[in-house]
């Protein structure tokens, strides 16, 4: 007798009122990770309810339901909880039942929003009590107005400490909801000298006081100075100058990774640009007939103008082909190490 009068004095005395239970209940469904929803085998496997007594853990949810801490809910049928922080549930004490009702709703829509006439829907209530509601949880600073690009003329509502999705404010190109059209015109053309650094071999410009030389090289020799020269061009240059083709197999087109991961680095625009974002500026300029599409869809490719629009235009229209914009044209000749009779890059520029 006196060891089991030891051992239970050792033990954990048991939550013998309700409120403990309920309270054991709360603290330990809070403290878990995560945004969880609890069925109520989920209730009764966290051990805090005595011999899993279905009655006292109906009356645990309802007192916590009732004091706003559980939010009811179904899930395939049945009951489950989601536990409230007691600061939200704080701010339901405060409202009336209208508000809350508003508010709940609100809530529910995150960041995406609801407009007003789909609560007014949901919610059941006459217009002018909405409104008085929207008005009243406006200035406690619970809920505020957003604009949205899809329905600008349209009343939306959203919590007041969240942050609108993109899909809602269209992302870093449109400010209060209008298009900013001067800086999707400087990203645009950004970009497109960024692709047209990595599209066209930029010849150096010739020196007119130089001579033509006349220089006898092997094959060898040729194919290292088209190498060094292909390895000196730089990044954007101006596209007044002369544009000419990479040699046959060239790779280096740009992808939507790398030109995503360089405009963030350029420091052009304020807000870190995504993939997504990228995408939507190359299908600007794809449909201008700026750029193209190569490589499957995974690179894209400078086109050539013709004319431009800036006044730099081109005055002749030469084709790819590779004698009119070989780098190494200068060196062809009759017998020599670069010639059209032993040409091997015309097969090879068909092939792309």
């Amino acid at each position: 007798m006196s060891n089991a009068n030891a051992s239970a004095a050792n033990d954990p005395s048991p939550l013998s009122s309700p409120k403990e239970l309920k309270n054991a209940l709360y603290a330990r469904c809070a403290n878990l990770p995560g945004d969880r929803v609890f069925k109520q085998e989920d209730l009764l496997s966290l051990e805090v309810i005595p011999d899993g007594d279905l009655n006292q853990l109906l009356s645990c949810t309802r007192q916590l339901t009732k004091e706003g801490l559980f939010k009811l809910m179904t899930k395939d049928g049945s009951p489950c909880w989601k536990v409230v922080k007691k600061a939200d549930a704080a701010k339901y004490k405060s409202l009336s039942a209208e508000e809350a009702l508003v508010y709940s709703y609100v809530e529910s829509s995150a960041r995406e929003g609801m407009w007003t006439r789909t609560i007014r829907l949901r919610t059941n209530l006459h217009q002018t009590v909405m409104n008085r509601c929207l008005k009243s949880l406006e200035t406690k600073n619970y809920i505020k107005p957003i604009k949205t690009v899809r329905f600008p003329g349209r009343k939306t509502y959203m919590l007041a400490h969240l942050q609108p999705s993109e899909d809602v404010t269209g992302g870093p190109f449109y400010t209060d909801g209008v298009l900013d059209d001067e800086f999707v015109h400087q990203m645009a053309n950004w970009l497109e000298k960024y692709i047209i650094g990595r599209s066209w071999w930029h010849p150096p410009p010739k020196d007119p006081s130089r001579k033509k030389e006349k220089m006898k090289m092997t094959v060898e020799q040729a194919e290292d100075l088209r190498a060094q020269e292909l390895q000196g061009r730089e990044v954007g240059r101006e596209r007044s100058r002369s544009m000419l083709p990479m040699p046959p197999g060239y790779m280096g087109y740009p992808t939507i990774p790398e030109m995503t991961k360089a405009i963030n680095a350029s420091g052009l625009s304020g807000v870190v640009m995504k993939e997504a974002e990228m995408r939507q500026l190359l299908d600007v300029l794809c449909w201008d007939g700026r750029v193209e599409k190569i490589l499957y869809g995974r690179g894209y490719k400078a086109v050539r103008q013709v004319g431009g629009d800036d006044g730099d235009g081109f005055e002749n229209g030469l084709t790819e082909a590779p004698c009119g914009r070989c780098p190494v044209f200068d060196l062809c000749e009759e017998g020599g190490p670069v010639n059209a009779r032993t040409c091997e890059y015309f097969q090879k520029w068909l092939e792309i």
